[in-house]
């Protein structure tokens, strides 16, 4: 796993910007084959480049919703895609000039989409003269000149990420992404590009890339044991030093890691997951950090760096190609070198221009391909199924999901020791907007049950720390004075909490009063008509992501582990679609929790 360093010292990356460095760890004296230029003159010179930047591509090439089968569309009316972003970066680059101009990524490119998936699953990039993945294709064509790694990379597994990798004509970059065991880079730390300004005076711009330290937990299948992930300022504060002594007038970061300075994973690492406003405030040298993760936009954040007092300029473009980030730096001739002088930054909608037909035309066929695969019928519903309530109430929906994981763990582990314990299961709301249609069941509509690429596990828990975990998860609700109408748009999400981090239980009944503080809510915790002792033991048919400790639940990460596989949930579900070849809410829909408050039920 250890990085190819002879490779990398061997390799460039030419483009209208100019030439490449790009090192793993190459000592100052290795990069005199482009060295600073000390040029003199009357006058201080000045030259202004922009840097363009997006992040959390996830997929997301054309402006299409392979859910719904017609062309992305929300509340803002936003659109997504690549090809939409490469309309924008055209258009930067003719009012710049491309010569000054670079385009970089903060990861999260290759999972996401029923594109992403087909391509990693379906007909895999890694297969027997498999094909190039479409975003390494789209990403080429627009000239990108290098993209950091994000969490989701590693979702498919090492393989896909290296195979992605060699199809990319520009490097990615994870200076926290070291071998487990020699704690060496295992990616690409950095590039550094050279610009040419018409005095003649290269401006050298690196790019820095940090991943996401929680990947050790949320893709410790694929990457315990070979992957290790330290925290991004103490990697930071190793690598711009270098940076500079190597001649970079100018450090740009590409962070897959949020500005909030927080994490979902409690204490279960020493990093922090939203570390980008803590690098830039902590570790001197840095001009500009593009921000990705957290699926937020930032037109333009300044946080002073605590060393030397300087602003270093934080943005974040949103999600899926929404937002184009554009960093305009603007560079003086100071003593002998390039100095920064002012760095500005701004995001461009996509939903303002086409798509760019170069894009779109190149990777019609593989459209078409996943646009047929996720169409195809593989059963029938009895009725509709929406999870428009599924945060605040029991809907079928949700009981449909839970079904389905508890039936595979069943089956797991069927003739196993474990086999005489009762069988839970957890469900969240990945989308409020997911519905099964009565009638005709195809691959889309059970995809948007569950759009992450999580995978099955089965923990043991105690009754007690089933009540802790139940606790846990209903911190999500606001509390609520008895008394008086509910809006229930206003109960739910408390401080920050995503739906995707609500789990609600099946195979136990309980109630949630949402009128008493966090920690003594759940109440009427019941199995088989009995209350749950704290003693008993129970299976969970948990997803991975909480299992590894997305969220931060109690004990489930620690908990003991009797089954696993490799297969996504989503696939589970269509499968046991396919072999029984009907949906019927009769079979696994009941009302097991409710909302409360002092006893009277909220709905």
């Amino acid at each position: 796993m250890t990085f190819d360093r002879r490779k990398f010292l061997g390799g460039s990356v030419v483009t209208g910007a100019g030439v490449v460095l790009a090192g793993a760890g190459v000592p100052a004296a290795s990069a005199s084959a482009v060295p600073v230029r000390e040029e003199g003159g009357a006058g201080r010179g000045r030259y202004a480049f922009t840097v363009m930047g997006t992040t959390d591509l996830h997929g997301n090439v054309f402006n299409w919703d392979y859910a719904t089968n017609a062309e992305f569309d929300d509340k803002d009316h936003n659109d997504v895609g690549l090809a939409k972003i490469s309309t924008l970066v055209n258009d930067v680059r003719r009012a710049k000039g491309r010569e000054n101009t670079l385009l970089i990524d903060a990861g999260d490119t290759i999972q996401g989409t029923q594109l992403a998936y087909y391509y990693a699953k379906v007909d895999p990039i890694t297969g027997p003269h498999g094909p190039v993945h479409p975003m390494a294709r789209a990403m080429n064509t627009m000239g990108y000149d290098a993209a950091a790694l994000g969490n989701h990379e590693f979702n498919y597994g090492i393989p896909v990420l290296r195979k992605f990798e060699e199809s990319c004509r520009f490097p990615l970059l994870g200076a926290n992404a070291v071998d487990a065991r020699t704690l060496r880079p295992a990616f690409r730390p950095y590039v550094i590009k050279r610009l040419r300004t018409p005095r003649g005076r290269d401006v050298r711009v690196a790019v820095l890339g940090l991943t996401n330290p929680g990947i050790a937990i949320w893709d410790r299948a694929n990457v315990q044991g070979k992957l290790a992930f330290p925290g991004l300022e103490e990697q930071a504060a190793k690598w711009v030093p270098k940076l500079r002594s190597m001649g970079a007038d100018v450090v740009i970061v590409a962070a897959h890691s949020g500005a909030s300075g927080t994490s979902s994973y409690g204490d279960q690492l020493p990093y922090v997951e939203n570390a980008a406003a803590l690098v830039a405030e902590q570790v001197p040298g840095i001009d500009a950090i593009l921000v990705g993760h957290a699926h937020v936009e930032i037109p333009e954040r300044r946080v002073v760096n605590k060393a030397t007092g300087r602003e270093v300029v934080l943005s974040e473009p949103l999600k899926w190609g929404q937002r184009l980030t554009c960093f305009d730096v603007e560079v003086e001739w100071r003593r002998g070198r390039w100095a920064v002088a002012s760095v500005a930054s701004k995001v461009l909608n996509s939903n303002a221009v086409a798509e760019d037909p170069r894009i779109t035309g190149m990777l019609r066929a593989e459209h078409a391909k996943v646009v047929a695969y996720v169409n195809r019928v593989i059963g029938k519903s009895k009725a509709e199924m929406s999870a428009a309530e599924a945060p605040v109430k029991d809907t079928p929906i949700l009981d449909f999901i839970a079904f389905v994981q508890a039936e595979a763990v069943r089956k797991a582990l069927s003739g196993s020791a474990n086999a005489s314990l009762p069988v839970l299961s957890q469900a969240s709301c990945f989308s409020r907007s997911a519905t099964v249609p009565v009638g005709d069941a195809s691959i889309r509509s059970m995809a948007a049950l569950y759009p992450f690429d999580n995978t099955l596990e089965a923990r043991v828990l105690t009754g007690k720390q089933l009540r802790e975990y139940l606790e846990f998860s209903a911190r999500y609700y606001v509390q609520t004075a008895p008394g008086g109408p509910v809006d229930p748009s206003r109960i739910t999400n408390a401080d920050g909490t995503p739906d995707y981090n609500y789990d609600a239980v099946s195979g136990v009944s309980y109630e949630i009063d949402i009128a008493q503080p966090v920690g003594r809510r759940i109440g009427k915790l019941m199995f088989g008509g009995k209350p749950v002792a704290d003693a008993a033991r129970f299976v969970l048919a948990v997803n991975n992501y909480r299992a590894s400790g997305g969220g931060g639940f109690p004990h489930v990460a620690s908990a003991e582990q009797v089954w696993s596989t490799s297969e996504e949930i989503r696939n589970l579900i269509i499968a046991w679609v396919e072999a029984s070849g009907v949906i019927d809410p009769a079979a696994f829909a009941s009302v097991e929790w409710k909302l409360t408050r002092e006893g009277v039920p909220v709905f």
